[in-house]
Formats: C-alpha cells, sequence, structure tokens
C-alpha cells in the first residue's frame, strides 16, 4: 500500500516554506510521497491577486520537478466547487484503491478542523500529520482535544520559515527581489509571465 500525504492549498505561488515542509515530511517514514492539492478558485470569494488554476499547477511543476517523492495533483480542478476536503478524498479513494492518503496540515488549521464538513470520517479513515507553524500559540493547539486522536501525528523537529505567498506577491508588486523565497525556476516563470505585477 503506497503512502500518500496530501497537502492543499493555492500555492499562489508556491515557495520554498512549502518544499521545506513537504521534502521533509516526505523523507519521513510516514509517507512514500507528497502530493500538493492545488486547490481551485472559490468561487463565492473574489480574488483579483490569485492567478489561474493551471498557471499555479504549472508553477508547482516547475518547483517539485527533479523531485521523485514530490507530486503535483489538479483533481480539485475537475470536482464540484467549492470543494470540501471529505469529497475529494473519497474522490481519490475510488481512483486510487491501492493508496493510503494522509492529510498535511499546520497546526493552525487543526484548531479549527472540528468545523470541517465531515471531519470525523476523514479523522476515522485518514491520519493527519500536522506541523508547527510559526507565530500559533502551542498551548491553545496542545490543549484542543483532537489533536491526542489517534490519527493524528504532530511533528516537531521540523524546520518551518515565517514565509507567505502574500509577502512574496507585495514584494512582487513593490518591484523587489524575491529571489531565495522561491526556487529559480519558478521565479523566472513568474518573472517572464508578469505575475502579480
Amino acid at each position: 500500500m503506497k503512502k500518500i500525504g496530501l497537502f492543499f492549498g493555492s500555492f499562489n505561488p508556491i515557495h520554498v516554506g512549502h518544499l521545506v515542509i513537504a521534502n521533509h515530511i516526505a523523507q519521513s517514514d510516514l509517507l512514500d510521497e507528497v502530493w500538493f492539492v492545488v486547490s481551485p478558485q472559490n468561487p463565492f470569494k473574489e480574488k483579483k491577486s490569485l492567478l489561474e488554476d493551471y498557471h499555479r499547477l504549472a508553477l508547482v511543476n516547475e518547483a517539485i520537478e527533479d523531485n521523485q517523492k514530490l507530486k503535483s495533483c489538479d483533481i480539485e480542478f475537475s470536482m464540484p466547487k467549492p470543494s470540501y476536503t471529505s469529497d475529494t478524498l473519497a474522490y481519490l479513494m475510488d481512483k486510487y484503491p491501492k493508496y493510503e492518503f494522509s492529510l498535511i496540515m499546520g497546526e493552525d488549521n487543526i484548531k479549527s478542523f472540528h468545523k470541517w464538513k465531515n471531519y470525523e470520517v476523514i479523522l476515522k479513515n485518514h491520519s493527519i500529520i500536522v506541523y508547527p507553524r510559526m507565530g500559533v500559540n502551542d498551548k491553545s493547539v496542545a490543549k484542543s482535544e483532537i489533536i491526542t486522536h489517534k490519527n493524528i501525528s504532530v511533528l516537531e523537529n521540523i524546520p518551518v520559515m515565517k514565509i507567505s505567498a502574500s509577502y512574496i506577491r507585495e514584494r512582487i508588486k513593490e518591484g523587489k527581489s524575491v529571489a531565495y523565497l522561491l526556487t529559480e525556476k519558478v521565479e523566472k516563470y513568474v518573472d517572464e509571465m508578469g505575475f502579480y505585477r
């Protein structure tokens, strides 16, 4: 049974913070691969700064093409919107019956996990790998009862950087360098396409 970790996000754009976390988890004994699940634009939210789905997918592919353990996934592009994680998991399990899927999420998300659609079903059928987020109050997460569930693993020794896609977009808009925040290939693609200016 191949073990796949699903890392959901808009990846607008994918940056080194995402890659460090995904690679670290992919190299652990928990998983065989990590898939970046690129989320489509939410039809109920107006986000002028959000690139088209296929551009964000292309940026993910540029960023990970040299790493055999990291893959991109556009499964949600063809699903009804808004897409719920429980529906995506059901779809993936149907499509890949021989794979075992886990969720990868930041500790800020685990606090509100009980508000997700069918969260009990997700928790029953999938493991959840939680990574630390800078600036999150650890005590509030530790106090959360859900964190003690047998299907939740909290990773501690993982390099975490305080980098956000919104910070990168702002720097590009201001004409400042984003060197080292993006991989060279992603930076080149963003620059050539004139994104976020």
